[in-house]
């Protein structure tokens, strides 16, 4: 006879391994990278402050 086998931990690693494979595919097709996040965040900043500093003082 084998040994026994834990049903639980079986099926919470076939989750586990279902949920890795939804997030990679997730990530290629959402995926932007840290650096683009940041280059857009500054350009929404610089198109804030440019905006700021056109509107007329009353």
């Amino acid at each position: 006879m084998g040994k026994p086998v834990n049903l639980n931990r079986y099926r919470k690693e076939k989750a586990r391994a279902a949920k890795k494979t939804r997030a990679d595919q997730n990530a290629v097709a959402f995926r932007r990278s840290k650096a683009e996040k940041d280059k857009v965040l500054e350009r929404l900043d610089k198109l804030k402050r440019d905006l700021d500093n056109h509107e007329l003082d009353e």
